[in-house]
């Protein structure tokens, strides 16, 4: 019965410990030799899908089994049923063996499974049996000599019981055990010697339990241990001396996800037999330049989720068998040039070889780019030629074009560094997050994303007041509008610039990838800039997304609550459809913009991981939409604009019309644009109440007159 996944274990050993494909072509540092030809390959394109090499060596042995052990103990530990798993065996040896065991224990040959019945302690069975599993239960401990009789047990699965206590003498008298489950417990601490007699002992998982803490004597007694698996508890340190210097054939060592801050310099010393070894997702601050040295047999080395500050290339460069490396971040795989594969070979956003990974990235950054700086530059220069008696707003909207314009050279900027990079970037990619050119420039983005919303907000507000309390003289003077543009950008400066006053409280936070813009915190990030980052997006931008579209409905509101009470109902639907329109495509584009930034946000306070992909998206593609559109909304089908339009066409036609008769003038008809706040300069004949019944007739007819100028 415990023949079959024997078995398996050797196959997946022996496939992996084969001896590879000689490759005697000699080829520079990140390039690896298609067999015994003289072409060679650069690293990235090993293992890809594609046959670079014509003869399919690139793509031989590209299955790293990192993480086999775990998926083949979750299938055979969780999953196991002797009734289906092995037919054959079991129809071999379907009586049961086992002189003495539970009435609700499955028995076949001298193998008993004991799942799931609510046991409390270890059941008396028959000393001759040679597999037991007691997994989901409720064993809360394990007392001295439980197992001393079951000297032919050679599997023991304990895994999701409750046990919290392991005497030292609980496995005494095992002294023919080959694996040993005790995933998904409580097991706070295991003494030294409590393995003492499991000389045969191959596999020892250990996963999500609740260590602390373990010395070299806990293992004391693990000569034959090949497999060992800590992963998921919460180790804080391990111990200063060599780790496994009692477990001289240990080829594999899992202790990711734990607590570890440092590691002793001589903690791997004797494992010269290691070919794996898993430290992703701890803590670790440093990493010493001579940590793996002799590691001489390792072939798979997992780093995931580890800011190296320190990395170098000497801390790989004795590895020379490595074959399988696993960083947070690939640019650091190009510190392990002669590793084979390395991954990842992508953020989601850049890649090796180009800072904007994807062909729809590359293309579209310049497309948002020239349309953004095209539209805003194309307002500010025409704005001064829209006659306008409300040049307050005007110079709001140039305001706002010169924010939204920051925005289009931040994206030009980014496609010309891709270009500059083109082909290698990974060469320069730490270096450039960490450049003063990546923080000038995640500064420029942001101070064009704040002063945006800023000014969007205050452009809302203003419209807000005149329509909804059109009477009050509540509208912002010369000096008031200056002052708050002012304070507007000065806001957005401080807002930019404060994470590069203090590089400890911040960190790197506009370097966290390769577009240098902050758009959710990393694990590497400080409490201080995680807040930081929290206050901007769900702070401050959220706030003002709340106000413009509470601010939108009320104003959309009150007009259709004119027009009711002056009963003018059929013209009025008509005009409020076009506010209507114009007002959704206002929110909308808002919403567009911002929602699914907020939402990245709340997931990342959520400890959700968010795909490298998902950012560029946002970044290229969502972000710079009000900066695109705002343009388009705010000036070009505004009615002013189109009337400008019409009179330059019309005085075309006319010039046109004198040339060929030399006998017209141009006519420049003589008008004023109303464009968005006209109460004050419209006529005082108009504002004589006794030409009203009522006073809700002068409302309605003063928001139609603003009616009229958003459409």
């Amino acid at each position: 019965m415990t023949s079959h996944p024997v078995f398996l274990y050797i196959l997946i050993f022996g496939k992996y410990f084969a001896p590879g494909r000689a490759q005697n072509a000699p080829c520079d540092l990140g390039y690896f030799p298609c067999g015994n030809t003289t072409k060679c390959l650069p690293q990235q394109l090993q293992c890809n899908g594609v046959d670079d090499c014509e003869n399919h060596v690139d793509e031989d042995n590209c299955g790293d089994i990192n993480g086999w052990s775990t998926q083949f103990d979750r299938y055979y530990g969780n999953n196991y049923k002797m009734t289906s798993l092995y037919p054959s065996i079991v129809a071999e040896t379907s009586e049961c063996l086992v002189g003495s065991a539970p009435m609700q224990c499955i028995c076949q040959g001298l193998e008993l499974e004991c799942d799931e019945i609510n046991l409390r302690a270890v059941p008396s069975v028959s000393s001759n049996v040679t597999f037991m599993s007691l997994r989901r239960n409720l064993i809360r401990k394990l007392p001295p000599n439980v197992f001393k009789r079951y000297h032919g047990l050679q599997t023991l699965c304990l895994q999701n019981n409750k046990i919290r206590s392991v005497s030292v003498y609980a496995f005494r008298g095992l002294y023919s055990l080959t694996k040993l489950y005790l995933s998904h417990n409580r097991i706070t601490l295991l003494k030294p010697g409590v393995f003492e007699d499991l000389h045969r002992l191959e596999w020892l998982i250990i996963e999500d339990n609740h260590l602390n803490r373990i010395s070299p004597l806990t293992f004391y007694g693990l000569n034959s241990l090949i497999l060992l698996v800590l992963m998921n508890n919460i180790l804080t340190r391990l111990p200063d001396k060599s780790l496994c210097q009692h477990m001289p054939r240990l080829h594999w060592l899992d202790l990711g996800s734990n607590k570890i801050e440092n590691l002793s310099p001589h903690i791997f010393k004797d494992l010269k037999e290691l070919s794996q070894l898993n430290l992703s997702y701890n803590p670790i601050q440093t990493i010493q330049a001579n940590q793996f040295d002799n590691l001489i047999k390792l072939k798979s080395l997992s780093l995931e989720g580890i800011e190296i500050s320190n990395i170098q290339q000497r801390m790989f460069r004795p590895l020379m068998n490595l074959s399988y490396i696993y960083f947070k971040r690939f640019q650091y795989c190009g510190y392990a040039p002669h590793v084979r594969i390395c991954k990842p070979n992508t953020d989601g956003l850049s890649s090796l070889e180009d800072l904007l990974a994807s062909i729809i990235q590359r293309v579209f950054v310049w497309v948002v780019s020239a349309v953004t700086c095209f539209g805003n530059i194309f307002v500010i220069c025409m704005r001064p030629y829209i006659r306008s008696e409300n040049k307050l707003h005007a110079m709001s909207i140039i305001s706002l074009c010169c924010a939204d314009c920051l925005m289009g050279i931040y994206l030009f900027v980014i496609g010309a560094f891709d270009l500059k990079f083109r082909g290698e970037y990974n060469k320069h990619a730490q270096l450039w997050m960490e450049s003063i050119h990546c923080q000038l420039l995640g500064s420029l983005a942001i101070l064009s994303t704040e002063v945006s919303v800023l000014l969007l907000t205050f452009l809302t507000l203003e419209k807000y007041i005149c329509i909804v309390y059109p009477f009050r003289c509540l509208r912002p003077g010369k000096c008031r509008t200056i002052t708050v543009l002012i304070l507007i950008w000065i806001i957005g400066v401080i807002v930019a610039f404060i994470p590069l006053s203090n590089k400890e409280f911040f960190k790197n936070y506009y370097g966290t990838n390769g577009v240098c813009f902050p758009l959710h915190s990393e694990d590497a990030e400080s409490t201080g800039a995680q807040i930081y980052s929290v206050a901007i997006f769900l702070g401050i931008n959220l706030a003002a997304f709340i106000i413009i579209v509470f601010s939108y409905g009320s104003m959309f509101y009150s007009i259709h609550q004119s027009a009711i009470t002056a009963n003018e109902i059929r013209n009025q639907v008509k005009k409020e459809m076009i506010l209507a329109k114009r007002f959704f495509f206002i929110v909308f584009t808002d919403a567009l913009c911002w929602i699914p930034i907020f939402i990245l946000k709340f997931l990342s306070l959520l400890q959700v991981e968010i795909p490298g992909t998902i950012t560029s998206w946002v970044v290229i593609f969502i972000l710079p939409i009000n900066s695109a559109l705002n343009p388009i909304l705010y000036t070009l089908t505004t009615r002013p604009f189109k009337e400008m339009i019409h009179q330059f066409w019309y005085n075309y036609r006319q010039r046109r019309s004198i040339d060929s008769k030399r006998s017209q003038k141009t006519y420049a008809p003589s008008f004023i644009w109303v464009e968005m706040w006209p109460m004050q300069e419209m006529p005082t004949e108009l504002m004589e109440p006794v030409l009203f019944a009522d006073s809700s007739e002068l409302s309605l007819i003063s928001q139609s007159t603003k009616l009229n100028s958003y459409s």
